[in-house]
């Protein structure tokens, strides 16, 4: 019970009412730690693996440690190439062993986005590779930490987010596994607090025809996402939380230590943090006892 379609797990959340966290893992041992937490949690989860972070590790490298751990893990597990923007991108990781690829066509016009995506779910669907497409725009701004490069200041602007009706079209026309939409959330650091446009998610919920994925989680409060998933989000990605919470948890720790520290220690240490976060994840995302 370990490698299962992203499909197949997604649509599992739609129908009993969790979402299922997808984390994004740039080394072993933020894999490790996920994989515990699931184990421990009884939750299903999807390991990604984003085209942003290669300069951190390649895909060549991260793909065999994500591969191993999904083939070993206890609970069912996907892994995802995350906003794959470029076509070389989404080949490489699909011929590495991703069995879900994450295309993010959403820089482009509507027409184009439609065109790439489709031309991506062509060649997955011969993989039997999931596909997920997005439609309007999640902003990464500059001051969020998260490697952006929007202007702060169309955090606010409504015309980027994910037209319903659109929607629809969008998932019959390319024929993906999975919608991101944008309803108010942003990549990084919150630099303010959200807006979050639970209506239009409701809407687009009902109509896509595909389940929704959020991005952006890291910053909202539980009741965010309760609300996000009872309106019919069924995967949220998740990783600055992350990435700040073990660094914090690691400083402190290092200033409250008066002896000499090894870095074994320390590793098992910021494991431990990992699992212990992706845990809590888990139970806001109600996937604890999914499995």
């Amino acid at each position: 019970m370990s490698k299962i379609s992203m499909g197949e797990l997604l649509r599992d959340a739609s129908r009993r009412g969790y979402a299922v966290p997808c984390f994004n893992a740039i080394n072993l041992d933020m894999v490790r730690g996920i994989i515990q937490a699931a184990e421990e949690e009884n939750s299903p989860v999807i390991l990604c693996h984003a085209e942003i972070h290669f300069k951190y590790t390649s895909m060549e490298q991260i793909a065999p440690i994500m591969i191993d751990a999904m083939n070993r893990a206890k609970v069912p597990v996907s892994i995802l190439l995350d906003h794959g923007k470029s076509f070389s991108a989404v080949m490489k990781a699909m011929h590495l062993g991703f069995n879900a690829i994450m295309f993010d066509g959403s820089e482009y016009a509507y027409e184009e986005n439609v065109q790439k995506t489709s031309e991506v779910v062509k060649i997955a669907r011969t993989l039997g590779v999931s596909v997920e497409g997005e439609l309007g725009y999640v902003t990464r701004p500059r001051s969020g930490g998260a490697e952006g490069e929007d202007d702060d200041s169309i955090i606010d602007d409504t015309s980027l987010y994910t037209d319903p009706e659109q929607a629809r079209e969008f998932v019959e026309r390319t024929g993906i596994d999975a919608l991101a939409a944008a309803f108010g959330t942003v990549h990084g650091v919150y630099l303010k607090k959200p807006k979050l446009d639970f209506t239009r998610l409701n809407q687009i919920s009902r109509t896509a025809g595909a389940p929704v994925v959020m991005h952006g989680g890291s910053g909202l409060s539980d009741e965010d996402f309760n609300a996000a998933i009872d309106n019919g989000v069924a995967k949220i990605n998740y990783y600055t939380g992350m990435a700040l919470k073990v660094v914090e948890k690691a400083k402190q720790r290092m200033l409250d230590t008066q002896e000499h520290g090894f870095y074994h220690e320390f590793m098992m240490n910021v494991i431990d943090d990992f699992r212990e976060d992706a845990g809590q994840i888990m139970r806001t995302f109600r996937s604890s006892g999914k499995a």
